[in-house]
């Protein structure tokens, strides 16, 4: 490893509520490259570590205790960087917040009063924005002297317009922040830069996002801007996932707590934990096992997958007027053909025909060239985005 003096590279912390993706970037011509990225697991036990470069890859098991600020994982985890990479370069480091509430419209620099309102919004997303102040407060307790820099997946959707961002509750509920915000913000800005770079025709039409993961939403664009999306005010919202249920009559969690005596600590707990895939099929939240099993129960949890997924594309295109191009992104959307096969065709009475050879090899046309509407598939970087982001205020000063 050859050592320098310049601070020429970024690093970007993508949290989750199990695992921390660590983006390593390198600050040349004006744009920040990835040389590296690695993800911490969090789940196992013991925690691991596994790092992929431009070079070599490799796994490790982390000695270090999962705590509730991360600081041993961090200082472990920044050790192993260290024996590849000179960190000693590094100049900024860049954050995903799932949360900006209406307080934040882009990416911001993180002082004391800034993580101070990042953390009042702890309410509106408490399963999700502790996760996403633990590598804030660990970096600042190791790196003080490093700049700091926030990037929000609410953000990118303040561009609704307020007959999408309200519920149909009273007024002062609406004005207390009880609103429809969205999410994968970050994911839907990289898309949409993608579609403007490959596809420039395509991205000045109008466009339904389809990101399909663990966690799964829709967002329609108009030129690029998000007009609409399937979350609303929580991560729960819009189409079922992995372990989250999506939409959902009110009156069932009224039915749970009132009837069954629930409490709301345990229908929070099933709503985020057991339902979605895993709950209708009993079976896996993996949708990669579910394709592949041939009980009942499997090939229904991903039969609601696909018909929710399908019957919300119709929705949104429906708030923007038509519906030119769809784009599947994510984990699920850009390796599962059998599920973009499925929800397209549902969407076949919109004109939409796939070219099965296409899908199956997820390339980045998947219609078919007599299709009314053009069917991409396309992988997400919000990592990428991050860095942009940091970098961007950085350069501004």
């Amino acid at each position: 490893m050859t050592k320098h003096t310049t601070q020429d590279l970024l690093l970007t912390f993508n949290a989750g509520s199990s695992s921390i993706k660590i983006g390593l970037f390198e600050l040349s011509d004006g744009h920040p490259r990835r040389i590296a990225k690695a993800v911490i697991d969090l789940r196992k036990r013991p925690p691991t570590f596994h790092l992929a470069s431009e070079s070599a890859s490799f796994d490790a098991s982390l000695s270090a205790q999962v705590s509730e600020d991360l600081h041993d994982i961090l200082v472990e985890a920044l050790d192993i960087f260290s024996r590849h990479f000179d960190v000693q370069r590094v100049a900024v480091v860049g954050h995903r917040v799932v949360h900006g509430a209406d307080l934040f419209d882009g990416p911001v620099p993180l002082d004391e009063d800034t993580i101070s309102r990042i953390e009042d919004l702890i309410p509106l997303a408490p399963l999700h924005q502790p996760q996403s102040l633990r590598p804030i407060r660990a970096i600042r307790l190791l790196k003080p002297e490093l700049p700091q820099f926030a990037s929000f997946d609410t953000a990118f959707h303040r561009s609704n317009a307020d007959v999408v961002r309200r519920f149909a509750i009273p007024r002062a509920l609406h004005d207390e922040g009880v609103r429809r915000y969205g999410f994968h913000g970050l994911s839907y800005k990289f898309i949409a830069g993608e579609l403007a770079r490959r596809a420039p025709k395509d991205a000045k039409g109008r466009v339904v996002v389809a990101h399909l993961g663990s966690g799964a939403s829709l967002c329609a664009l108009d030129d690029g801007r998000s007009c609409d999306t399937s979350m609303g005010f929580s991560t729960l919202d819009g189409v079922p996932m992995a372990t989250r249920c999506g939409a959902i009559d009110p009156g069932v969690l009224l039915h749970l707590i009132n009837e069954r005596g629930k409490s709301a600590k345990e229908v929070e707990h099933m709503l985020y934990h057991d339902c979605g895939l895993l709950g209708i099929s009993g079976i896996s939240a993996d949708s990669r096992e579910l394709l592949t099993d041939d009980r009942a129960e499997a090939r229904q949890a991903i039969g609601v997958f696909v018909f929710r997924i399908a019957g919300e594309i119709g929705r949104l295109a429906m708030s923007i007027g038509g519906l030119e191009t769809l784009i599947f992104t994510a984990g699920i959307g850009e390796n599962q053909p059998k599920v973009r096969e499925g929800v397209c065709r549902r969407l076949g009475w919109l004109g939409l025909k796939l070219d099965d050879a296409a899908n199956a090899e997820n390339a980045l046309l998947i219609s078919s060239p007599e299709s009314s509407i053009a069917v991409h598939v396309m992988a997400t970087d919000e990592e990428q985005v991050i860095a942009d982001e940091a970098y961007g205020l950085l350069h501004r000063g």
